[in-house]
């Protein structure tokens, strides 16, 4: 919805002092992941870190994995420009969260090794489910990376002061080149205290800026909601409420079924998202990992509160019109609203943070992308199980540059969109391709071969194709490319379709098969699961 016209890009900041601050950032945290890697010594050390982190470790990394730049730049700015229904993404992320960890977590971490296909195809024929788990993960990354390398490609263009797509697109594919060099050198280990890192910055940077915000307005939360409207409405032609629903979803009746398929990708998603499954794998024990959830669920929570003032925080003080006219759009609303608030050196130290916030979930996407091919397609379908974990460890390398150059690529295309909103799409290819065979493998026991592949594929194939030809990518003024328009499909997120569908897939395949399944492998695969009796073994089946 194109509702304010674009302006010209001011001057935000100095910057020669915005790159001075994120070059050292840069080199600070190469620092950590050089030291890191030099215990990588093998495919688990490199995958999973050798499960050597506690508990409170890994709860941090996994709020760094999990809050990426579409929570601290996408939801500010959503609020920012939409209010009330801008915070319905923080609502979806938070409550996504803990349907992941009282559905999925624990149970895929007693049964997995190193990826989400270990799970699936632990009492299926190994190697065309490999295969299926393999391309719906590489899929899923390559969603989500694409609008993290859009990200990256904003705030840098917002630092250098930078309006032009083609240099923006140079600014994309150097960043990059430089989040892939992070995974090539540190593996599980680098990355992981990269998230670390980042996660106490993040929240650490969002805190101070909440309290700077609450200060501005006497620690007067009614205040802050008032002046934010107020600037709304002497700012964009004709007003708009902020605090009630119906700014962005809700004016039309077509927009309330989208509100309603966003709401389904958000909610769901997260259950079937490697990367953040992946991350129960570093643990040793069960204990630890529950330990992990409860860090995790304080800090990612403590997060989304801060984003609400933050949204708020920069309608009132910032304004729609210059958040939308800077270079990255909505995206630019917390770098924008930490200059007015502290000046040059507050936005080079926010847009750091920023930057360390797609550092680490590019880094955790492309780890989790290209150990799903080494170890799964390559290692187990390839070569049978039989391969040299040292060959299997420059396969995963070779991978993640090949996934990193596809996400380059994408994120040029997906550059200027709102990144919590590519993140949803994300979300609804998760939801649709791998949720309903995760849950289908864990809990019910009918289910077989023929119907995982069909779950996969089919939920794949639909939600790809309803995503290619809806408003998302043609047909709209702020589409990835508005001068098409074959948008058939009028949702912007497919979920309401894709992730029943994906589920009916799922069910019909298995129903219709003969395959009753192993019947000895489902009572181990129970047994283990509820248990984590084995996890510490590798699954070689």
């Amino acid at each position: 919805m194109n509702i304010l016209a674009q302006e010209s890009s001011s001057m935000v900041g100095n910057p020669l002092i915005n790159m001075s601050i994120f070059v050292l950032f840069v080199a600070a945290t190469m620092v950590f992941v050089i030291r890191a890697s030099r215990t990588n010594k093998t495919a688990a050390d490199f995958y999973t870190g050798g499960r050597g982190f506690s508990g409170p470790q890994n709860g941090i990394a996994i709020s760094g994995d999990y809050l990426s730049a579409a929570s601290f730049l996408g939801i500010a700015g959503a609020i920012a420009v939409f209010g009330y229904d801008g915070f319905l993404y923080s609502i979806g992320f938070l409550v996504a969260w803990l349907i992941a960890l009282l559905l999925v977590a624990e149970l895929l971490r007693n049964t997995g090794k190193f990826t989400m296909a270990d799970v699936l195809s632990f009492r299926l024929r190994q190697k065309p489910v490999r295969t299926a788990a393999a391309t719906s993960t590489m899929v899923v990354s390559l969603f989500y990376l694409l609008a993290q390398m859009a990200g990256a490609g904003g705030l840098v263009a917002l630092l250098l002061d930078v309006n032009d797509r083609a240099t923006q697109s140079l600014i994309i594919a150097v960043v990059g080149a430089l989040m892939i060099v992070y995974v090539l050198v540190g593996g599980m280990k680098g990355t992981t205290w990269v998230q670390i890192i980042k996660a106490f910055l993040l929240i650490t940077g969002a805190g101070v800026m909440s309290a700077l915000v609450l200060w501005k307005f006497g620690f007067n939360i009614s205040g802050l909601l008032g002046s934010a409207q107020d600037t709304v409405n002497s700012t964009v032609e004709g007003g708009r409420d902020v605090l009630a629903p119906g700014a962005q979803y809700g004016i039309s009746e077509m927009s309330k079924l989208n509100l309603i398929s966003l709401a389904l990708a958000l909610v769901l998603g997260v259950a079937g998202l490697p990367h953040v499954l992946m991350r129960f794998y570093t643990v040793p024990t069960s204990k630890e990992a529950r330990k992990s959830v409860v860090w995790a669920i304080a800090l990612i929570g403590a997060f989304y509160l801060f984003t609400l003032i933050l949204g708020y925080g920069a309608a009132a003080i910032v304004g729609p019109e210059r958040i939308l006219g800077a270079a990255g759009g909505q995206n630019s609303a917390a770098p924008l609203l930490a200059y007015e608030l502290g000046g040059t050196i507050l936005l080079g130290v926010i847009a750091a943070v920023a930057f360390a916030t797609i550092l680490a979930v590019v880094a955790g996407l492309t780890i989790t992308a290209s150990a799903s091919f080494a170890h799964d397609i390559y290692a187990n379908v390839l070569k049978n199980g039989d391969v040299d974990e040292k060959k299997q460890v420059r396969v995963s390398r070779i991978t993640a540059v090949v996934i990193g150059a596809l996400a380059i690529g994408l994120g040029i295309l997906a550059n200027g969109q709102n990144i919590a909103f590519l993140v949803a799409l994300a979300f609804a290819v998760a939801a649709s391709a791998n949720l309903p065979t995760i849950l289908y493998s864990l809990f019910w026991k009918r289910f077989n071969t023929t119907g995982s592949l069909w779950s996969i594929y089919g939920g794949l194939a639909s939600v790809i194709i309803l995503i290619v030809f809806s408003p998302a990518v043609s047909g709209a003024p702020t589409a990835m490319l508005p001068n098409m328009d074959f948008a058939w499909f009028p949702l912007s997120n497919p979920g309401i379709v894709s992730i029943p569908l994906g589920f009916l897939f799922g069910y019909l395949g298995s129903v219709l098969s003969k395959d009753t399944g192993n019947l000895e492998k489902n009572a181990e695969m129970e047994v283990r699961s509820l248990t984590g009796v084995g996890a510490e073994k590798a699954v070689a089946h």
